[in-house]
């Protein structure tokens, strides 16, 4: 009896020391999982994104350089990789515009996206809790009209705008895109009159909310617009696929100079994602920095992937003149206060931002 008490005794000791050992190494496992976030990160079909898409198509050939990405589900799945470790998983989110990406970050259904930076500002004016991160590019929009149409720069759309009857009509892809605002910003500046009521024929020029990049050549060729503003590489397409021509670029819109090296794409991120991610929030930025770099300096293959990507011909693609660049200098945050004048000029603005310019208080607001 002795002895069976001792066995017993002992086999219950091992018992209970092997489920505390497997709860521990449950717990930990558990633990690392947590570890390792799930990072939804949006992006639009545009080469003014390009980085992102290089840096996922390359994958483990920019290991080198630091961070980068590793291909587990082509075109959707990635996990972020930094000095052989695993930081992240990455869910790549198609997102239609910038306004659509504001409100996906506002549902939570975003954590990191790249998107238009009229976009973001509005979307914090609404009080959506996200953070301007850096550029992605500059530039990069223009006027595209009919190939048979007179207009060829600036002089003679005004000159279109002043004899025509009607108003003439504009299409944009997503109403806080860069596009948008900076034609609309021109036009005012030029004393010429816009609307967004098709009702109102007082009005010298009518934008038309075309809701999708997609949308922009179908729209021009129906006659459903005379024309339209948009980012690269649509002007392109619309050229090379002889679809419209253009007639200008924004950056050439008068006032003269002042559109040049406009801010557009950036980089953002959810606040909340950030305080709680910020070695993960670091490395999605060294990937975009060393992809921005490679993309200036590889353009006709940086071309391949995008045609290959969203779809539109690689000539379009390698005619981009675009430089990628995740530098805050002081003259694209110049840029950046010249929106939020444009838009408060505009009463584009009801919540944080209205009759605000581009202080050190609004550049907490926007920028971490």
């Amino acid at each position: 009896m002795k002895r069976f008490t001792m066995l017993f005794g002992l086999l219950f000791f091992m018992l209970t020391f092997t489920l505390a050992g497997c709860g521990l190494n449950q717990q930990g496992n558990k633990q690392s999982a947590e570890k390792i976030p799930a990072v939804n990160l949006g992006y639009i079909f545009t080469n003014h994104q390009t980085p992102l898409l290089v840096a996922a198509a390359k994958g483990e050939a920019f290991k080198d350089m630091g961070a980068y990405l590793n291909e587990v589900v082509p075109r959707e799945k990635y996990e972020l990789m930094s000095d052989g470790k695993k930081l992240a998983d990455i869910n790549l989110v198609v997102t239609k515009s910038g306004s659509e990406t504001t409100t996906l970050f506002a549902q939570g259904n975003l954590d990191v996206a790249l998107g238009s930076v009229t976009a973001f500002i509005q979307g914090v004016d609404q009080n959506v809790p996200i953070k301007i991160l850096c550029p992605i590019q500059t530039e990069g929009m223009g006027l595209v009209v009919p190939v048979d149409s007179n207009i060829n720069d600036w002089n003679s759309f005004a000159a279109y705008v002043e004899k025509t009857d009607q108003p003439v009509k504009i299409g944009y892809h997503s109403p806080t895109s860069g596009p948008k605002i900076v034609f609309e910003g021109a036009l005012h500046k030029a004393g010429i009159s816009a609307t967004h009521d098709p009702t109102d024929m007082n009005a010298e020029v009518l934008l038309v909310d075309l809701k999708e990049t997609s949308n922009l050549n179908s729209a021009l060729t129906s006659k459903q617009v005379d024309g339209w503003v948009g980012p690269a590489p649509y002007p392109e397409v619309a050229i090379t696929q002889g679809l419209g021509k253009l007639a200008l670029e924004l950056r050439d819109l008068p006032p003269e100079g002042e559109w040049h090296d406009f801010p557009c794409c950036v980089v953002g991120a959810r606040q909340d994602f950030i305080d709680h991610n910020s070695q993960v929030t670091e490395a999605i930025l060294e990937v975009m920095t060393n992809a921005s770099v490679w993309c200036n300096q590889h353009r006709d293959e940086a071309g391949d992937i995008t045609a290959s990507w969203i779809g539109i011909p690689i000539e379009a693609a390698k005619a981009s003149t675009l430089v990628y660049n995740t530098e805050l200098s002081a003259e694209w945050m110049s840029g950046v206060g010249v929106y939020i004048d444009i838009l408060n000029d505009m009463n584009k603005f009801d919540g944080d931002l209205k009759d605000k310019t581009l202080n050190d208080d609004v550049k907490k607001l926007l920028f971490n």
